[in-house]
């Protein structure tokens, strides 16, 4: 039998569109993107049950990769974010923490919520800069592990994670058939909600204003809804 891509990567959601509510069916569409990019991160992270994490990007990836970290089993999940509708809905998807400041700031606040100043276990890295790189290894404890998902717009130094013993993991989120009915499972369940990052619907005639929204901090994640 030839083998095709989508064998690895399609799951079938059950029913009918008609079966579902607004709400669940944005839930199902992040399944395609956005949500599945955010698991990818936790797992490249390899968050443990009772692990301590910080989610690097406020984005609909890294409120995800909240929703992600806390499917995994994370204990705490510090969220650094500088805007207060995502920081509301990381803390609604898990965040136990929001850390707001910027730059060093940010560093001192997070190392302050951990043992001794220690760093945490985990990173995810949403956001695709170096100095997103840099400051997860600033923030992670020596042996810790940083899931990077962020499209890099250029090569991290890697020098500090190498005295640190900190692995750096990720790329393209090539999510595989049994993470996505793992997540499709969640979301049918009721225990997750991640179509809440659409925070504002277009129709294709306004694909435009849609993309707009977004690069402007209108909405965290547009959604082109199809009448």
């Amino acid at each position: 039998m030839k083998y095709e891509p989508a064998d690895s990567g399609l799951v079938k959601i059950p029913g009918a569109p008609a079966d579902y509510t607004d709400e669940q069916l944005a839930s199902l569409q992040t399944l395609s993107d956005v949500m599945a990019t955010g698991f990818h991160a936790a797992k490249n992270a390899e968050i443990k049950p009772g692990d301590m994490v910080t989610v690097i990007g406020d984005g609909a990836v890294g409120l995800c990769g909240v929703i992600g970290a806390k499917l995994l089993g994370a204990e705490k999940i510090i969220l650094l974010s500088h805007h207060e509708d995502r920081a509301a809905l990381g803390r609604e998807f898990g965040a136990t923490d929001i850390v707001a400041q910027k730059g060093a700031a940010a560093v001192q606040q997070v190392l302050a919520l951990t043992k001794e100043n220690a760093g945490v276990d985990a990173v995810l890295e949403c956001v695709g800069a170096a100095g997103a790189i840099d400051q997860a290894g600033q923030i992670a404890r020596p042996g810790a592990v940083i899931g990077r998902v962020g499209v890099p717009h250029a090569e991290p130094k890697s020098n500090q994670l190498f005295w640190k013993n900190i692995g750096l993991r990720g790329g393209i989120a090539s999510v595989t058939k049994p993470d996505k009915e793992l997540l499709l499972k969640a979301v049918l369940d009721g225990k997750i909600n991640p179509g809440k990052v659409f925070t504002k619907s277009f129709d294709l005639d306004h694909a435009a204003d849609a993309y707009a929204a977004m690069d402007q901090r209108q909405a965290i994640k547009s959604l082109l809804v199809i009448d």
